[in-house]
């Protein structure tokens, strides 16, 4: 962290850094503002409305002036920037000041399952090349293979660990009881209690919730806060073209309130927005296996037969963009200002490499756009507010 650095950078001393430091938030912190008059304290109450914008807008000011005075500071660029270099945006974790590539890469299926070690290797090159900081495993995965090969292939390559974020999650963990769940035995204790030990004793730097509920969610920020301990960051949750309500309804709420973020994971629905599906089960699809029965099924219904349909008529709104369909559906998630990351599960290079470039789409993401795609799909979920900053 800035604040904690000491001692000399680059040809400067110590009271050099702190005054370039103090001159570079001094215009966004401590300008004097002149007293206001009657009319305009009438109009208070009109301009509230739009603090929530002001907040944000000042929140970005300050993360750029703190970025080019440390850029100063060490006598380097923009373009030495990991986000220039690569064009990949980054957000925060909810409200944390965590920084997370606004695409990172699953492990979920595919490493240790789908996918050859080689493989898995080549996608992690890949997605870090191309400026993706977050990897996101669990103890479940292939029985643990998951966890153990994002290690492996980490230790191999000698990235920076600075420059990376590793998400677990943890519940499936073994056979026998005492072996999953969310109890003392298995994470050391009841829920906020142990990820509060495991970031105070180092073995972690945040935590957060996968498929809970809001009630959930804002029950174990009240008892953090209630007994002085780490409330959670970020939820997990699925949020593709087909799956809305939680993302767009119930999350905003929850970052309004207590700051947690979303990191969104299957942005293709398993595969079915891929366009692999359109003509039936390939053999080599991830519908094709044993264990993912439920997902064909899922494809054959009469539902998906409906969103294979929907998936047509947005076609030619990709082929206007000058996009594939996986990309669209991938940029169609990153609009959403709400969603800190969206997790990306590839099987080949070739595929992620497609994923990645719903980066260069984004842009193109207006609200003419996203207005067409929902009269499409017809499912926009129906909210009394709006929770957007």
């Amino acid at each position: 962290m800035l604040a904690a650095r000491t001692g000399t950078m680059g040809n400067k001393n110590a009271e050099e850094v702190l005054k370039l430091r103090k001159q570079s938030v001094h215009s966004l912190g401590s300008r004097e503002r002149p007293l206001k008059s009657s009319s305009e304290n009438g109009k208070e109450s009109r301009a509230r409305a739009g603090q929530p914008q002001q907040h944000a807008w000042r929140l970005a000011l300050l993360r750029e002036l703190e970025m080019n005075w440390y850029l100063r500071v060490c006598e380097l660029s923009h373009e030495y920037t990991i986000a220039y270099t690569t064009g990949m945006p980054h957000r925060n974790l909810g409200k944390s000041g965590l920084r997370v590539s606004c695409l990172g890469l699953g492990t979920w299926v595919t490493f240790g399952g789908q996918i050859s070690d080689e493989v898995a290797e080549q996608l992690m090159t890949i997605a870090y090349e191309s400026g993706v900081n977050l990897f996101d495993t669990a103890e479940v995965y292939a029985a643990g293979k998951a966890e153990v090969i994002l290690g492996n292939i980490l230790k191999k390559k000698g990235w920076r660990r600075s420059s990376l974020v590793i998400t677990t999650k943890l519940y499936w963990g073994g056979k026998a009881e005492t072996e999953r769940g969310l109890s003392r035995k298995h994470i050391i204790e009841e829920i906020v209690r142990a990820m509060t030990h495991v970031i105070n004793q180092g073995m972690a730097m945040y935590w957060g919730t996968s498929r809970w509920s809001a009630m959930e969610i804002m029950e174990a920020y009240s008892v953090a806060r209630q007994f002085n301990m780490i409330p959670p960051v970020c939820e997990q949750a699925e949020y593709h073209l087909f799956q809305r309500e939680k993302v767009e309804v119930q999350l905003p709420e929850l970052y309004h309130k207590i700051g947690v973020g979303a990191m969104t994971w299957s942005p293709l629905a398993c595969g079915i927005i891929s366009g692999k599906y359109g003509n039936g089960v390939p053999e080599s699809s991830r519908a094709a296996l044993k264990c993912y029965q439920w997902l064909k099924e899922k494809i054959i219904s009469e539902e998906g037969r409906k969103q294979q349909v929907k998936l047509k008529d947005l076609s030619p709104i990709a082929e206007r963009l000058g996009c594939t369909l996986p990309q669209l559906a991938v940029a169609w998630c990153l609009r959403n200002e709400g969603v800190s990351s969206v997790l990306l599960g590839s099987s080949n290079p070739e595929q992620l490499i497609e994923n990645l470039g719903a980066i260069q789409v984004l842009p193109k993401m207006t609200s003419h756009i996203v207005n067409e795609i929902d009269n499409i799909l017809g499912n926009k979920p129906y909210t009394k507010k709006d929770y957007r900053s």
